[in-house]
C-alpha cells in the first residue's frame, strides 16, 4: 500500500513541477517582450514598428530577387541584405542590454515551455525493433561514383564481402537498371538487400525489398543521406551502417509512391521539379535556378498544378512537396527531418505566393494563406499537360499526369545495426494555449483522474454503503433507485 501512495504522490508532484514551468514560460514571454518596450520607451515602441515593417521588406526583396532580372534584381538583392543589418545595427546600437536580456528571457521561456508540456501526451512510442537472425545471403548493390567516391574511401566493397556479402559494383559511366539487379539478385536466392549510393537508388532497391518482402540495408554513402539520417544511421561513417549484416535490428517503415515510382524522402512537383530537369543545373545550380525562376514563379513557364490531398485543393501551386511521413514543421533546428517513418501518412508542403505581399505574410503571418501543411495518405497531382515534371528522392523524371501518391503503410523491412547513433528526438512543440491551460489548472485537477483513486488492496472487501449516502451519479435531494437482482454475469 505504500509503495501505490508513494507512486501517486510522484505523479501528483511532477503534474505539480510541470504546472509551474507553464507558468513560468509564460512569464518568461511576457517579460521578454515587456523589456524592450518599457527599456526603450516611446523609442522602442517605434524601433519595433520599424523592425517588423523592415522584415517584410526584406521578404519582398527576397521575391524580387527571384522573379526579376538585370539591374532591378541587383537592386533587390541589395535591399534584402542591407535592410536586415541596418535593423541589426539600429537594434544594437540603441537597446542592445534590453535585447541581451530579452533573448535570454525567450530562451528561458523556450526551454521552461517544452519542459512543462513533455510527458503531457503528446509523445509517440517508440518505433519497435525486432531481433532477427542474420542475413544468409545478402547482396549489395554499391555506386562508386555516389558521396564523392565513397564506397571506395571507406572501402565498403571490402569490408562487406570480408562479412560474407556479394557486392553487384556499378560500373561507372554505364547505365544500369537497379530494379533489375535487385530482382535478379532475389531470383539468384538473396535474403537481404541493401545498397550504397544516394536517395534515388535506395528508393529503387528498397521497392523491390518491399516487393518480395525481405530486408534491405541502408549504407549512407550517398551525398546528403536523408533517409539514413532519419533510420538513425552514421552518416559519417558509412561502413559503420554493414554492421547490421552480422548484429543487427529490424524496423517496419512506410513506402512512398508517386505514380509507379518509389521514394523514401519526398517527391516534389513545380519549381524545383522543373529546375533539375535542366541539362545544366548540376554543373551550375544557382545560375540554372535564377534563370529559370522568373518565368516559373510568375506563371509563365512550367505546367498550372492542382493537388488534392483529402478534402483540401490546392490551386496553382508554385511548389508542392510530397513526403514519405512529414517533416518536422514546429523546430526550426528539426527542419528537414521527420520524427517517424512509420506513421501511415505523406506530408504535403504546397505554396502559393502571389507577388512581394504574399511573400511579406510569409514571413510575417504566424499562419500564412501561401502555405500550406497537412497530411494525407493520397494525394493526386494533376496538371493542365499529359506530362508533369518531378524530382523523386532528388532525381528528374517526367510522369504522367495525372499522379497519384499513395503511401504503402510498413510495406518495408529496414535492417539496422543495433548499435547505432538514433533518431533525435523532437522537443515537444511550443503549444501556447495548452500551456496557458497547463498553467492555469489548480490541485488535483492537474494530475490524471487515475491518479487520484486512492489505492486499495486487491484483496480488501469493499465499503458498504452509508444509509444515509446518495446512490451515485444523483444530486442530493433525489431519489434513489433500487438496486434491484444483479445477474451472474454483471
Amino acid at each position: 500500500m505504500t509503495g501505490g501512495i508513494m507512486a501517486v504522490d510522484l505523479s501528483r508532484r511532477g503534474y505539480r513541477v510541470q504546472r509551474w514551468a507553464a507558468r513560468g514560460a509564460l512569464t518568461a514571454t511576457a517579460l521578454a517582450v515587456a523589456t524592450p518596450l518599457v527599456y526603450g520607451g516611446l523609442r522602442g515602441l517605434l524601433l519595433l514598428v520599424c523592425g517588423i515593417a523592415g522584415l517584410g521588406l526584406s521578404a519582398a526583396a527576397v521575391w524580387w530577387t527571384l522573379t526579376l532580372r538585370g539591374p532591378l534584381r541587383w537592386g533587390a538583392a541589395l535591399i534584402a541584405v542591407c535592410v536586415p543589418a541596418g535593423l541589426v545595427a539600429l537594434f544594437a546600437a540603441t537597446l542592445f542590454w534590453a535585447l541581451v536580456v530579452s533573448l535570454a528571457l525567450w530562451g528561458l521561456a523556450v526551454w521552461s515551455g517544452r519542459f512543462a508540456l513533455r510527458g503531457t501526451g503528446s509523445e509517440r512510442a517508440a518505433t519497435r525493433e525486432r531481433r532477427l537472425p542474420p542475413p544468409r545471403r545478402p547482396v549489395l548493390i554499391m555506386n562508386p561514383r555516389s558521396g564523392g567516391g565513397k564506397v571506395g574511401r571507406f572501402r565498403l566493397r571490402e569490408k562487406a564481402e570480408r562479412m560474407g556479402a556479394r557486392v553487384v559494383l556499378l560500373e561507372p559511366g554505364k547505365q544500369h537498371d537497379v530494379t533489375e539487379l535487385a530482382r535478379a539478385a532475389v531470383a539468384d536466392g538473396a535474403d537481404l538487400l541493401g545498397a550504397a549510393g544516394g536517395d534515388g537508388t535506395q528508393a529503387l532497391v528498397a521497392a523491390v525489398a518491399a516487393e518480395h518482402d525481405i530486408p534491405f540495408l541502408v549504407i549512407s554513402a550517398g551525398t546528403r543521406n536523408h533517409f539514413a539520417l532519419d533510420l538513425g544511421l552514421d552518416r559519417g561513417n558509412p561502413a559503420a551502417c554493414l554492421d547490421a549484416l552480422t548484429d543487427g535490428v529490424e524496423l517496419r517503415v512506410d513506402l512512398g509512391f508517386a505514380g509507379g515510382q518509389p521514394f523514401v524522402n519526398n517527391a516534389s512537383f513545380g519549381a524545383y521539379a522543373a529546375i533539375v530537369q535542366s541539362p545544366t543545373y548540376r554543373d551550375d545550380k544557382i545560375g540554372t535556378s535564377l534563370d529559370m525562376l522568373p518565368d516559373l514563379l510568375s506563371g509563365q513557364q512550367g505546367p498550372r498544378l492542382v493537388a488534392r490531398a483529402g478534402d483540401t485543393t490546392l490551386t496553382a501551386p508554385q511548389a508542392v512537396l510530397v513526403s514519405n511521413n512529414p517533416y518536422r514543421t514546429g523546430d526550426p533546428f528539426g527542419l528537414g527531418r521527420r520524427e517517424r517513418l512509420d506513421s501511415a501518412v505523406l506530408g504535403v508542403l504546397g505554396v502559393r505566393l502571389e507577388g512581394a505581399v504574399g511573400a511579406a505574410a510569409l514571413l510575417l503571418n504566424p499562419d500564412p494563406s501561401g502555405l500550406t501543411i497537412l497530411t494525407a495518405s493520397e494525394v493526386v497531382i494533376e496538371a493542365n499537360r499529359p506530362e508533369i515534371e518531378a524530382g523523386v528522392d532528388g532525381e528528374a523524371m517526367v510522369l504522367p499526369a495525372p499522379v497519384r501518391c499513395r503511401i504503402a503503410p510498413g510495406a518495408l523491412r529496414v535492417r539496422v545495426p543495433r548499435k547505432r547513433p538514433g533518431v533525435t528526438k523532437a522537443p515537444p512543440r511550443m503549444d501556447w494555449r495548452r500551456l496557458r491551460k497547463l498553467a492555469a489548472t489548480v490541485g488535483r485537477t492537474a494530475a490524471p483522474s487515475r491518479l487520484h483513486r486512492p489505492y486499495s488492496a486487491p484483496d480488501a472487501p469493499p465499503e458498504p454503503p452509508r444509509p444515509d449516502a446518495p446512490h451515485e451519479g444523483l444530486g442530493p435531494g433525489e431519489p434513489t433507485a433500487p438496486a434491484g437482482p444483479r445477474s451472474a454475469h454483471q
